[in-house]
């Protein structure tokens, strides 16, 4: 969502009356690579781009390629071999080891089916999207199509080919149970077309309870990853907007009021750390019953404890799940002592709880570290096994 907003802003700067621009996609990966299927830059024909597809091993070329595309005003798919004796034709050394696949699409704000006007759509409705997006097969007309629904109403597309709406539309459906981007193949009416489907989930909101010293960090880390970023207290000298400059909102709040005066959803995050115990205590008491899926409380495991003997007093129930979103003490392990390193644990550890996974060191993470196309990599390990046993008995 991050790319989406990114390329989406700085497409509204562009002056198209003397700049031509392109939007590149990362649409299918087999093996490795730096960035996975669904990462997006825009280019312009100035030579600048944001966003991007590689690690700036493959942004070189997709310049080239895009320059190429805004001329035609047709989109074009282009693969990049990135294995280390396959890509000298790039004239680099890249050793992903990894066939990537990039769709690279025309922008024309006069076309009310192109890129942006899709990205647009979902950056408004803030809710999860499935999007699927043709970018091979053996109608040209239909390679850049569209299709976008959510998971209560209907398609909103711009395919050519009708025949290819119900089914695409299915897929899409069950990305929302799946959670998996992936690439379909359809063959209907001896019409072949490989499409990538993906789940577009809104960015994080983050809520701050507290607007000491050290939350300045975390909004300024929080920001700089793209997220929404409140910061509220009952106290006016600490939300001043000087210590908060990049905030999306700053809020005089009575821990009464909290539930009137934030929407809180399964995409927000709620860090309390206003360093007063019976604030955070009445605060969270309106947090469990919202759906956030993460609150995380700053400050000593017992402070916490003390927290909840006070509700089983009240007979205010905590649930299994309750105890599964509540992070106390907050953050990840990772030494921190300072309030930078404290905020880099703490969104560290939201990160982690958004993309359900778990912290630790990658060199002992025996699966990937991307999510993969497993029916692409299948196919792409058993091509470059034969390929590699084939060189090897040639030579």
């Amino acid at each position: 969502m991050k790319d989406l907003k990114a390329i989406v802003t700085e497409c509204r700067k562009v002056d198209f009356t003397t700049r031509k621009a392109a939007i590149a996609t990362v649409v299918r990966v087999r093996g490795s690579s730096y960035r996975s299927p669904g990462a997006r830059m825009l280019i312009t024909d100035d030579g600048r781009w944001v966003g991007s597809i590689s690690g700036g091993c493959l942004e070189g070329d997709a310049l080239r390629k895009a320059r190429q595309v805004m001329m035609s005003k047709l989109p074009m798919t282009v693969t990049y071999d990135t294995r280390e004796e396959s890509n000298q034709n790039l004239g680099i050394g890249l050793g992903c080891n990894g066939v990537i696949d990039v769709l690279i699409e025309p922008v024309d704000l006069q076309d009310a089916a192109n890129p942006i006007a899709f990205f647009e759509s979902i950056l408004r409705m803030n809710v999860p999207v499935a999007l699927a997006t043709v970018f091979d097969g053996n109608q040209e007309k239909c390679i850049g199509n569209k299709l976008l629904v959510t998971s209560g109403s209907s398609a909103i597309h711009n395919v050519a080919d009708e025949a290819l709406v119900e089914p695409v539309t299915r897929d899409l459906l069950e990305v929302f149970e799946s959670k998996k981007s992936e690439v379909k193949k359809y063959n209907i009416n001896e019409t072949e077309a490989h499409v990538f489907v993906e789940l577009i989930q809104p960015a994080v909101s983050l809520v701050i309870f507290g607007g000491g010293f050290d939350a300045r960090p975390v909004s300024q880390l929080a920001k700089s990853l793209g997220w929404e970023v409140m910061i509220t207290d009952e106290c006016v000298a600490h939300i001043a907007p000087i210590f908060f400059p990049d905030a999306d909102k700053l809020s005089l709040c009575q821990r009464d009021y909290i539930d009137r005066d934030f929407t809180i959803t399964p995409y927000t995050a709620c860090v309390l750390m206003s360093h007063n115990y019976t604030y955070d205590r009445d605060v969270l008491k309106k947090l469990i019953k919202t759906e956030t899926p993460y609150i995380g409380i700053l400050g000593p495991r017992k402070r916490f404890d003390k927290m909840l003997k006070e509700f089983s007093e009240q007979g205010i129930e905590v649930s299994g799940e309750d105890y599964h979103r509540i992070h106390s003490p907050i953050g990840l392990d990772i030494g921190a002592e300072a309030p930078d390193e404290i905020a880099v644990s703490i969104i560290a550890e939201i990160q982690g709880k958004f993309t359900n996974r778990s912290g630790g060191f990658l060199k002992y993470r025996s699966g990937p570290i991307h999510h993969r196309d497993t029916k692409s990599d299948q196919v792409f390990k058993e091509v470059f096994i034969h390929s590699s046993n084939t060189q090897s008995a040639q030579g």
